[in-house]
């Protein structure tokens, strides 16, 4: 797996459940992560919906949530690597998914620092 693989909003696609599950090729995993998803969120999801080979595929397999993630289809929209590239960081979409997720606004800072950009 490629440990670098960050998705355009800054999680790191390759730590994502979804992702390890569809890359070990794994059906418990798949049924695990359906089931916990299912209470944890409060929507339906089945051990065949887990399958993601990353937000960033080009006609790969993603996850419904990452299919229709505003964030994603806006980067992919502009062409960009991840979020940390866009002219309009950080935007509200983009803060309103890392209120719920930190994680990922770290990720994207680190990559504009270490791009020089502020």
């Amino acid at each position: 797996m490629d440990e670098r693989m960050i998705a355009y909003c800054g999680i790191a696609c390759t730590k994502c459940p979804v992702y390890i599950a569809t890359k070990n090729d794994d059906d418990e995993e798949r049924a695990t992560v359906a089931g916990g998803w299912a209470k944890q969120f409060g929507f339906d999801v089945e051990p065949e919906d887990i399958n993601c080979d990353g937000c960033s595929t080009d006609g790969g397999r993603l996850f419904n949530h990452c299919r229709t993630c505003g964030i994603r289809l806006c980067a992919r929209e502009k062409q960009l690597t991840t979020c940390a590239d866009c002219a309009d960081y950080p935007c509200e979409k983009l803060d309103l998914f890392h209120q719920v997720v930190p994680i990922g606004k770290k990720s994207l800072e680190k990559i504009r620092a270490n791009k020089g950009v502020s």
